[in-house]
Order: C-alpha cells, then structure tokens, then sequence
C-alpha cells in the first residue's frame, strides 16, 4: 500500500483543478487547493494514479504563467511516495524511481531525487547551480519544468494562521521554532501571516506540540491541517482540542482509504 502526495502548482481555477481530479478519481483520498500558494495538494492511493495526475497536469499548466508565494520547480512540483502498511521503503523507492523513468520518458520531464539522497530542501537550495537532475534532461522542460521526486515517511502538513502579526513577526517565529522534526517557512496569505510547517518525525512533534510551540511566540487565529494525518497521531491528541486544532477522524488518512474501498 503506497500513499502518494503529489504537489501542484495550480490552487486558482476550479475548472483546471476539477479536470485534474477527474482522471484520479478513484484513487483520490483528498485535494487541498489554497489560492495563495497557487497550489494544491492531491493525497492519491496507489502507484499509477500518480502518473495520470503528472500527465495531465502538464497537458494542462505552464509553469512560466504561474505566481504564487510557494516556491515552486515546476507544475508537478513535488511527488514524495511514502511506504504504508506492509510496503517496505525498497518496495516505495522502486516505484519513485519508475514513475521519474517514466516521467522522462513519457513527458520529456527532468527530476531530482529526495529521500535517502538528499532532503527537499536540499534540492531547493542548490538546484541548477551545483545539482541537477538526477533522471531526464540536465535542463527544464520548456512548460512543466522540474519535478522533485521522492520518498518518505509520513508527515503531517500543518498551517498556522496569525492574528495581526507582521511577515517581518513571521519570519522570526520561523527562526525560533525550527528544529529536528519541524520544518517552517512563512507565508503571507489572505492578508495575514502564516507559518507552514512539515512536521516529520510525529513520534517527536504531533499536530498539538507543533501548536503550541507557535503559540509561545505569536497569537494564532486558526490551524489548518493540509492533507490528511496518520491514525496512530490522531489517537495521541486529546479529543477536546481537535477542532481547535482541525484535526479529526474524517482527516486522517485510514478513514479516507475505507471511505474509498467502500466507493468501489
């Protein structure tokens, strides 16, 4: 069992994004499109679902018409494969490295490894001056840019949203609260600054620890959890603060698989 959690630069037009979602439908265990980032994030279920979304995607965007305050390689931004279940990481890292063949092959897209190789932000740093793609052509595809493929275990996407706080308050919040298991960058979105942070190491910091530990620093108006949560997380946060926190069992992700095998 492979979950896949394929970023794409495209969060504005309904239309797009409902043509995107078509062609995984029955592979799809959530989408959170924001306006501001220009992104959406597409949960999907299993190994070839990945590749239809990737495929459409390019059919559809240009990378070069794109803004928006996420930073971004390309219109299939970043497609991480993580292991669930019984699914070994070998199992996983087989099927990222198919879908970056494939993805070259196929679509005439370059991609970067993360995982075992290097992390993501990595790959952001030093992309096109000291490292370049590890699968495809040395330089960017002309409308879809670069992919970041990758593997990894599962991590929470998690948004902070706060009240009356400068970006010049953000980004120093962000200095502070980054550690081993957290990693943060800020945001201004609607109007108002937000922190946004992968947290992957959940055992070290959950959603709440992640909550609190921005709370030290700056007032939060709301939490937004991007993507769905594991279970095992979930059941180690005390139920009086899930809705503070936007959290629950309908967000988690074994809730979406059975919601999904019961739809087929």
């Amino acid at each position: 069992m492979i979950e896949c959690v394929i970023n794409i630069s495209e969060g504005q037009n309904p239309e797009t994004l409902a043509k995107l979602s078509a062609v995984v439908a029955t592979h799809l265990l959530d989408i959170h499109a924001d306006h501001d980032h220009h992104r959406s994030v597409f949960t999907l279920c299993g190994a070839h679902a990945p590749r239809l979304l990737a495929a459409r995607a390019v059919d559809l965007l240009n990378i070069h018409e794109h803004a928006g305050v996420h930073p971004r390689f390309g219109v299939v931004d970043v497609v991480p494969f993580v292991p669930l279940g019984n699914t070994t990481f070998e199992e996983a890292t087989h099927e990222r490295d198919a879908f970056a063949q494939w993805a070259a092959k196929e679509l005439g897209v370059p991609s970067f490894y993360y995982g075992p190789e290097r992390t993501l932000p990595d790959i952001r740093r030093t992309a096109w001056t000291s490292l370049f793609p590890d699968v495809g052509p040395r330089i960017a595809h002309p409308t879809a840019g670069a992919m970041c493929v990758g593997i990894r275990e599962v991590l929470v996407a998690y948004n902070i949203f706060l009240t009356d706080a400068t970006m010049e308050t953000a980004r120093e919040i962000v200095v502070n609260i980054r550690q081993p298991g957290l990693r943060a960058l800020s945001f201004l979105v609607d109007g108002h600054a937000q922190i946004s942070m992968n947290l992957t190491d959940i055992d070290a910091i959950n959603v709440d620890t992640a909550y609190d530990i921005v709370a030290q620093y700056g007032n939060i108006a709301r939490a937004e959890l991007v993507g769905l949560m594991p279970l095992s997380a979930l059941t180690k946060i005390e139920p009086s603060r899930w809705s503070e926190l936007d959290i629950g069992v309908d967000k988690t992700i074994e809730a979406r698989f059975d919601t999904l095998l019961k739809v087929q």
